[in-house]
């Protein structure tokens, strides 16, 4: 092998290290949740339905508020429970007990469903850097 080869040949190993380590550095549990999460919960009986979740991370678990579009509070997030990749959030509105399904798809964009009958897609919504 000539020396140009046998750089390639590092180089390359180099950048597969380095992907794969990249690859291991993506968020899980409450460290891929914590953010502000805009939910469409779709063919609801009122039609479909846009959530907004704040949600932070408390100890080794989560909490959080639901907001309507003008970021006014509707409800509090009154348990969690939190896996690796999904998390389940319970909240009461409009005088009903809630629970929606939020399962991670990827870095984000969320996947899940609403009460195990609406289904839910949901982004990651990110501040404006200034």
């Amino acid at each position: 092998m000539n020396m140009k080869k046998i750089n390639v040949l590092i180089a390359g190993v180099l950048l597969l290290i380095l992907s794969i380590g990249a690859k291991a550095q993506t968020k899980t549990g409450a460290d891929y949740f914590t953010g502000t999460w805009s939910v469409l919960v779709k063919g609801t009986p009122n039609g479909d339905s846009k959530m907004i979740f704040v949600l932070e991370k408390k100890d080794s678990s989560m909490t959080g508020v639901l907001q309507d579009s003008t970021g006014k509070e509707i409800a509090k997030i009154t348990n969690a429970e939190l896996k690796a990749t999904q998390l389940t959030v319970y909240f009461t509105t409009q005088g009903y007990d809630l629970n929606l399904v939020m399962d991670k798809k990827d870095e984000d964009h969320i996947t899940g469903s609403l009460m195990g009958m609406f289904d839910a897609d949901g982004d990651r919504i990110k501040k404006a850097i200034k």
